[in-house]
């Protein structure tokens, strides 16, 4: 028999670490080729001109320039309207 009562376990006591997504860059900032302007899981800004978008959906600048959003408006193949975010980097 055990001398000392047993202490359970616990599975809850792990937490994974911040993702850290969001905007990097806001409208009207200078960025260089290669920064990332936006952190994102699924397309919720959609890239313009002079942007790239990473295999994890990030975007990056792909020239010096300055950061430029702006909204539109996105037909679907069923009809239905989405508006859209798109980001794109003006040059100088």
């Amino acid at each position: 028999m055990a001398h000392t009562k047993s202490l359970g376990t616990s599975k809850n006591l792990r937490e994974s670490a911040a993702q850290r997504l969001g905007v990097k860059k806001q409208d009207g900032e200078p960025i260089n080729a290669g920064q990332i302007i936006i952190r994102q899981r699924g397309t919720r800004y959609i890239p313009g001109k002079n942007v790239k978008i990473g295999s994890d959906d990030t975007l990056y600048a792909a020239v010096n320039g300055k950061v430029k959003f702006r909204s539109s408006k996105k037909t679907k193949f069923d009809g239905n309207i989405r508006y859209i975010k798109i980001v794109s980097v003006v040059t100088a």
